[in-house]
């Protein structure tokens, strides 16, 4: 697991990038408002580039594709921490985060991998999330009753697709609504390790004192929620440990936070951008399931993952050397004319949009189905209950320095 800003402490200890690597490009503040012409320079120039600090960068659907598949590129904690100490750069949050984590399925590789995402599987089932649906549309229909009452402006992130995700989960772990509050606090926090680290890791602590009473709970009362799935896999083959019980349910509640929060956003302007689209799920709304596959396409949330070279691999005539950070950028995958026809299009009923938004392989996203389910009901009922819904302000709009994830600071509107 890499935490949200570790790039960017890796990049400063490493020295600055040369003006000629195609990487550095990602950092500029063009880039950051619209990423995709410099990925479609890389795919053309460079697709398997070799940046100034020494991480390869890989933007072909092709290869990432075959990557997220090859056990030889590793998502161990322990080989990633390592990697990054290579190159110089800051990893105090990276390694205190990681540390505290402990070795769950997100960084680990097979076999612990393949033993942590079984029992998660049994737990994290799809009819348990399909369960949620009519639970997640009350949610999202009372966020927007309370942006509309609030006046006639709202920020869609600060408004809809920030709390929907941390109520939902809630719901699905079991966390009593009373909570709700002091767990997005604790959430607020995880994010901001380069700013202030030991705070960051005093909220941490706090979740995971409350995330351990909350499994001593359910051990003594269990209910229908996820925690109390898991506490029942201990009773069955390849149990988890209680440190790995506990992670795990870190890792599930915290991950698809963003990722949920950022689709929904991202989406939205989208289709505000693209007015055609839009009128297009108002007048149908069963488009809004493919709407969601597209606009994950589009405009990805996150837009790369890590690996770290276990064994020596070639890809596309270039040879990957064990130890070796790599990069694979899911968002240039996403819009590689060598798979998608009219890839910088948005097309709500694009056919066979098999797009890498949620990776593939091994490390598929464990919370992709959950993360979809929200976004579609969040961006059908915006679409059809605000029928006037526009932007208030294109120039306003900015996006976090973070090449890792495309995440709007807001999102103005007037309905």
């Amino acid at each position: 697991m890499i935490p949200t800003d570790t790039t960017d402490g890796a990049r400063a200890g490493a020295g600055p990038a040369r003006s000629d690597d195609l990487a550095a490009a990602l950092l500029t503040d063009e880039a950051r408002r619209d990423p995709y012409p410099v990925y479609a320079s890389m795919r053309r120039e460079d697709p398997v580039h070799r940046s100034a600090q020494g991480i390869w960068y890989l933007t072909r659907y092709a290869d990432v594709e075959a990557a997220l598949g090859d056990l030889r590129l590793s998502n161990d904690r322990d080989r990633m921490t390592r990697a990054y100490t290579a190159l110089g750069g800051d990893l105090k949050a990276l390694s205190r985060l990681t540390d505290r984590l402990g070795r769950v399925m997100s960084n680990t590789d097979p076999p612990d991998h393949a033993r942590l995402r079984k029992l998660a599987n049994r737990a994290f089932t799809a009819r348990r999330v399909e369960a949620l649906r009519d639970r997640v549309q009350r949610i999202v229909d009372g966020l927007i009753d309370e942006a509309v009452a609030s006046g006639p402006t709202a920020d869609l992130i600060e408004a809809v697709a920030s709390p929907l995700p941390m109520s939902v989960v809630c719901e699905l772990f079991g966390i009593p609504d009373e909570d709700l509050s002091q767990v997005t606090s604790w959430f607020a926090r995880f994010g901001r390790l380069s700013e202030d680290i030991d705070a960051s890791e005093a909220a941490i602590e706090q979740y995971e004192e409350y995330l351990a009473r909350l499994v001593r709970r359910r051990r003594t009362d269990p209910g229908d929620d996820l925690i109390s799935a898991l506490v029942a896999t201990q009773a069955k083959d390849d149990r988890l440990t209680d440190s790995e019980l506990l992670s795990t349910c870190f890792v599930l509640i915290t991950a698809g936070d963003e990722t949920t929060t950022h689709l929904v956003g991202n989406g939205m302007l989208a289709l505000l951008r693209h007015p055609a689209q839009l009128a297009r799920l108002r007048a149908d709304p069963a488009l809004a399931r493919p709407a969601v596959e597209e606009l994950a396409r589009y405009d990805t949330p996150t837009q790369a993952i890590v690996r770290v070279v276990a064994e020596d691999v070639t890809i596309g005539g270039r040879t990957l050397r064990e130890g070796e950070l790599v990069y694979l950028f899911l968002a240039a995958t996403n819009r590689d004319p060598e798979r998608f026809q009219h890839p910088d299009a948005l097309d709500l009923t694009r056919p066979g949009n098999r797009h890498l938004s949620f990776g593939n392989g091994p490390h598929f996203c464990l919370g992709g189905p959950l993360a979809k389910l929200q976004a579609e009901i969040a961006v059908g009922t915006l679409a059809h209950r605000l029928p006037h819904l526009r932007l208030t302000d294109e120039a306003a709009l900015d996006w976090r320095p973070n090449p890792l994830q495309r995440r709007l600071t807001a999102l103005p509107v007037t309905y």
